[in-house]
């Protein structure tokens, strides 16, 4: 299946990898409003397609994700309350997408090529692994322009060290993908004549499992991140009797021991 619309591309394989890709050149694939609601509304539709089983996040163009459209948050000044009601919205509107990145189903993989600054970067820390090309970087530029990367720091600082992230915040500096793969912001940098083809890889052997188990085991794993060690203890046994007693883990069980492929029915 492949989408007509412009700024957000949709591809479907045969194998169940959907590629959105943000094709908004002429913005540096901006997080306007418009590609925010066409992200928002392609990822929420994915987690309930049967059909997908992974979804690969990428960009056209020498950018990944610029961030914030500021020319368009800039015009929202005219108002009279400076932009105040407006800015609360857009704000709202990306944590709203991250948000849905996160609960999502389906494991989201970013493919990233060129540079992800600020909200850019903050798509990247959200999506579940992240390969980069080997010329990809990342900031949270904020600073420069005097405006901390506050939204962009919830997900930088939920993948990087304390140390890590404040230095990319309170700097605003460049990071190559080597550095970045250091940090743990991705998973791993990879030469650029390589990306595609690596992170089809990953996507592929990550498609072929259980997608019942993928979806189980991506929402206990959010879910118990937060908890004191007890209460995640207790909160990802009962995740685990929950997911002996599915069929598919009876399934899988049995394949191993009986040294067969395993029959998924993703239930």
């Amino acid at each position: 299946m492949t989408s007509t619309t412009t700024i957000l591309l949709r591809d479907l394989s045969d194998d169940g990898i959907l590629r959105l890709t943000l094709n908004d050149m002429a913005r540096r694939n901006a997080l306007s409003e418009a590609m925010m609601t066409e992200l928002g509304r392609a990822i929420a539709e994915a987690g309930e397609d049967s059909a997908v089983r992974v979804i690969i996040l990428a960009a056209t163009g020498p950018a990944f994700c610029a961030g914030h459209d500021l020319k368009e948050m800039t015009a929202g000044r005219d108002a009279p309350d400076r932009g105040q009601a407006y800015f609360a919205a857009v704000m709202a509107q990306c944590s709203g997408v991250m948000q849905g990145i996160v609960t999502c189903p389906k494991p989201v993989i970013a493919e990233v090529t060129g540079v992800a600054t600020a909200a850019g970067c903050q798509l990247v820390a959200s999506c579940d692994l992240a390969i980069a090309a080997q010329s990809a970087r990342f900031s949270t530029p904020g600073v420069h322009i005097g405006l901390f990367c506050s939204t962009p720091m919830v997900a930088l600082s939920r993948n990087v060290s304390n140390k890590h992230a404040m230095e990319m915040l309170l700097t605003g500096d460049m990071v190559p993908a080597s550095r970045a793969a250091e940090m743990g912001l991705v998973n791993h940098a990879v030469a650029d004549n390589e990306l595609t083809e690596r992170t089809m890889e990953m996507a592929r052997r990550i498609a072929s499992k259980s997608s019942m188990t993928l979806a189980t085991g991506k929402r206990a794993y959010y879910a118990q991140c937060d908890m004191p060690l007890a209460e995640a203890y207790d909160y990802a046994s009962q995740v685990m009797v929950e997911n002996m007693l599915a069929h598919d883990a009876e399934e899988g069980i049995g394949a191993f021991i009986e040294k067969r492929a395993p029959q998924w029915r993703d239930a």
